[in-house]
């Protein structure tokens, strides 16, 4: 689970000008943005105010929530190096690096950040026409060409330093960490629920042993240590309009080291399924392989070559992990009293780690099938 309302372009949709929003001129002027162009507020991040900006081409100027993210000098160090390595690599090939990848529009200073007057940190970066971001999967042809974009990202940065990277978030993606952090939960059984839950902490007790599997062969020097996404769904590849084909990847806040086995998963667990995250009739949550056997071979395709024959046999294991981990999260939330997630209800977090339950127990049964699918297309 990553956070929204990061780095994006085409996935938010512009307010009408009589909703139009100002920002100070010494911003715009800090960018080399003249204080008068159009501004007009974007609408679809949760987290930082986004803009579109006018000036002899387009621009997305965003401010960061720095209450949310506390360290954002960090951040776009991380998004700078990434974005920087890949425009050269975009080039090497032949292709559009200003369409292929998210470009950082420095301050007349050189900077990658603005700091206003109030303290408020603020970014700019050059904006994608003719491109969206699709909020769900459409079909079978569009998670393949999600697949191939978050492939490609991953051998395109296949050679990049991954240790150089800040960790903006600790221990994001340490399962045996976040089953701690339930059993903390249950302890402190904050919200008065722990009661209400017996089967679901039977169900992560059950595999309290397999929670360490990749990071202990990490530990061990057996997965070699990557640049990760640490948010890859649906909504964060941005689609040529024209073609229906993935351009690039886009929000990039979380790029963190990491290992290919958690980005491959998360896209599995959000893309391979039959039903919304909080879907509470269970009948309807359902392990797609269709879906995953899409997303595999878009994958594939493209950072097939870039991995290790372990990283390949450990790709399904991801998809198990990563669904239990956020299946233990939701849980381990509902037990706190629902303080990180937002929830419309209260059942809601629990009606979450219940949809992620069922869809690992499918995952764990399929775990075979799974391992056949990706070396048919390797």
């Amino acid at each position: 689970m990553g956070l929204p309302g990061s780095i994006s372009h085409g996935k938010e949709r512009t307010i009408p000008m009589e909703q139009k929003s100002l920002v100070a001129p010494d911003i715009l002027s800090a960018f080399g943005l003249s204080p008068a162009c159009p501004v007009l507020p974007l609408k679809g991040g949760h987290i930082n105010d986004t803009f579109l900006v006018e000036d002899q081409g387009k621009f997305t100027l965003q401010r960061i929530n720095r209450f949310v993210f506390a360290r954002p000098q960090d951040i776009m160090e991380n998004i700078t190096g990434v974005t920087e390595f890949l425009r050269k690599k975009i080039l090497a090939r032949g292709g559009n690096p200003d369409r292929e990848t998210l470009n950082i529009r420095r301050t007349v200073d050189g900077a990658v950040l603005y700091t206003d007057r109030e303290g408020e940190p603020w970014r700019c970066m050059t904006y994608v026409d003719g491109a969206s971001s699709r909020e769900t999967v459409e079909s079978a042809a569009m998670l393949r060409e999600a697949g191939r974009a978050f492939g490609e990202f991953q051998k395109l940065l296949s050679d990049y330093p991954a240790h150089t990277l800040h960790e903006t978030i600790a221990n994001f993606h340490n399962t045996p960490e976040r089953f701690r952090q339930l059993m903390d939960a249950v302890r402190g059984d904050k919200g008065g629920r722990v009661s209400q839950v017996g089967p679901e902490l039977a169900f992560a007790a059950q595999r309290e042993g397999s929670c360490s599997l990749l990071t202990d062969l990490l530990k061990e020097g057996k997965l070699p240590l990557r640049v990760t996404h640490n948010d890859t769904k649906m909504s964060n590849v941005l689609m040529d309009d024209a073609t229906g084909k993935a351009l690039c990847v886009i929000d990039l806040d979380t790029v963190m080291p990491g290992l290919a086995a958690f980005d491959f998963g998360d896209s599995i667990r959000t893309g391979a399924t039959t039903a919304a995250e909080d879907e509470a009739d269970l009948s309807k949550v359902h392990f797609d392989l269709g879906l995953f056997e899409a997303y595999g071979e878009g994958f594939l395709s493209a950072a097939g070559d870039a991995l290790t024959p372990l990283e390949l046999e450990t790709l399904p294991d991801g998809a198990i992990l990563m669904t239990f981990e956020v299946g233990i999260r939701f849980l381990a939330d509902y037990l706190n009293g629902d303080v990180y997630f937002r929830t419309a209800y209260p059942e809601h977090n629990l009606v979450r780690a219940r949809n992620q339950f069922r869809l690992v127990e499918e995952m764990e049964q399929s775990r075979s099938q799974m391992g056949d699918i990706l070396r048919r297309h390797l």
